[in-house]
């Protein structure tokens, strides 16, 4: 099931916080997630990385350059590491 992403934000390096609408909210290291190559490859550079835009119509992120990431599979790591952080409290 679908979730749109409404929030995004540049932390660190190739961090992103996201938030979905949901309520759902985590940190996702997309430098994980891709390679740098093909359309992805301008997005080595970490101050284009930075210029990451929210697309509300699409629910998820983009760069100008046409790259853009699934939101169903950044929610999925979003709410796994939440489960897991869960898993861990006694």
């Amino acid at each position: 099931m679908l979730k749109d992403i409404i929030e995004v934000s540049h932390q660190e390096n190739y961090l992103l916080y996201l938030k979905f609408e949901d309520g759902k909210e985590g940190i996702v290291d997309i430098s994980q997630l891709i390679k740098f190559t093909g359309i992805f490859a301008k997005l080595q550079d970490i101050n284009y990385f930075k210029t990451v835009k929210l697309n509300p119509e699409w629910g998820t992120i983009y760069w100008e350059n046409g790259a853009d990431l699934d939101p169903d599979v950044l929610y999925s790591i979003v709410t796994e590491v939440e489960e897991s952080n869960l898993k861990l409290l006694p």
